[in-house]
């Protein structure tokens, strides 16, 4: 055989190897647990690490920095609230770990933060409030594709607490939404995403939009608790929309009408099964089954076979399944702080407590939480303890063998990340 022969059957093995170890890498899922559409977002693997080591609204150190440029991942050295003042625009190819904040966690309050593509967020709380423009909401990502939020808190948006408008491939599993405030006092809008995943989380003490969906959605073994006017809207407009509804419970609190289901039209092509609606409020889990007709009344089209769920990954479970893992995991929930736990509070009473603010303060405000200091010894700053490195033969004062990827498909740095959300 020819050496130009050679050459070119090595150049095709390569190159299909390439694209073999390419192709196996894209289906690399974000870690560990992660569902959904969003689920393969790869966010900041294997570029540097950001320490954020204070709760300044801004300057080395702050979360603005850290998410101010692209490839990052985010890891906390501090834990506590950061109050900011202006919105925060994240760059794309970030990971947020929220879960390596000591103490309480971290808590981003008083303004809104927009995302970019292929981010990962994890455990951390996004509150708005009265003082933001009277347009804002609390989390915006909108016009991208691949992201998923897991375990994380959103709320006191004034407009809505989450916009999502015109994305692919998004998940937000076991999230918190609630407690909008003034002038809407809404949950959440979805306009024209396609490919989104809702899984396994709480909407809550909003008036309406839990969520607006006009959207390309399925909706799994979510909680909606002690909406106002309505809970679930479909999107009511003269595009098509197609939402498949699984396993959802839906609560009446204090606040709640007998609108569960709002605003859908014949454009809304809905598959539904397994959902239940509790509206008695008598403190005990005892809902009776959604049936078609209930969508009928609102003029929905139903459909006999799902739109979504075919191509989705999300593990399915009962209604009431739902509720206690929702009860255990929504929100970030590593720590609750004393907000989630009032709220989560609320939820428990099955009906007997909760409320619809106007404004944060209303709803006694952000406490004050100790800023505490991490004491983890990191002597290389990778972003992974040395005991941790150790213990995994690791070398902690090589800073390189964070981003080397293991048989996993998982670099070192996301293996101790993952380690810490179990």
């Amino acid at each position: 055989m020819s050496r130009l022969r050679i050459s070119s059957c090595c150049c095709i093995l390569l190159f299909a190897s390439f694209l073999i170890t390419s192709g196996a890498q894209a289906q690399q899922l974000a870690f560990p647990g992660a569902e959904g559409f969003g689920r393969f977002a790869a966010g900041g693997r294997g570029y540097p690490i950001y320490k954020v080591t204070n709760l300044q609204d801004s300057g080395k150190g702050s979360f603005r920095d850290a998410v101010s440029l692209p490839r990052r991942t985010v890891v906390f050295d501090v834990s506590g609230v950061i109050r900011i003042e202006g919105k925060i625009s994240a760059a794309a190819n970030i990971t947020i770990a929220g879960q390596t904040a000591p103490g309480e966690g971290i808590t981003v309050y008083g303004n809104g933060v927009s995302f970019s593509d292929n981010t990962i967020v994890r455990y951390l709380r996004f509150r708005g409030g009265i003082n933001m423009s009277r347009g804002s909401c609390t989390v915006v990502a909108d016009s991208l594709k691949d992201i998923i939020f897991d375990h994380v808190s959103i709320e006191w948006g004034r407009w809505d607490n989450l916009h999502i408008k015109k994305s692919t491939n998004v998940t937000l599993q076991y999230c918190l939404i609630g407690e909008g405030i003034d002038p809407q006092r809404f949950g959440a809008l979805l306009e024209n995403p396609e490919n989104i995943t809702i899984h396994h989380s709480l909407f809550t003490g909003n008036q309406s939009r839990n969520p607006k969906a006009k959207a390309k959605i399925e909706f799994i073994n979510n909680l909606i608790y002690n909406w106002g006017t309505s809970g679930f809207v479909g999107g009511h407009s003269s595009a098509d929309h197609y939402q498949d509804l699984v396993g959802n419970y839906f609560i009446g609190g204090p606040s709640s009408s007998a609108g569960f289901l709002s605003m859908f039209t014949a454009t809304d092509h809905v598959y539904q099964r397994g959902n239940y609606v509790d509206l008695n409020k008598d403190g005990k889990l005892n809902g009776r089954l959604v049936t078609d007709e209930d969508f009928r009344k609102e003029s929905a089209t139903l459909l006999k076979e799902p739109s979504l769920l075919s191509q989705g990954s999300v593990k399915t479970h009962t209604a009431a399944q739902a509720f206690k893992m929702v009860l255990t995991e929504a929100g970030s929930s590593l720590k609750r702080d004393a907000v989630d736990l009032r709220i989560i509070g609320y939820l428990e009473s099955l009906g007997k407590t909760g409320q619809i603010f106007k404004t944060e303060a209303d709803a006694g405000g952000q406490p004050e939480v100790k800023e505490t200091l991490s004491s983890l010894i990191d002597s290389d700053g990778d972003g992974i303890p040395d005991k941790w490195e150790l213990k995994q033969k690791l070398d902690p004062k090589h800073a390189a063998d964070a981003n080397k990827l293991s048989s996993s498909g998982y670099t070192n740095l996301e293996r101790y990340l993952n380690s810490l959300a179990k």
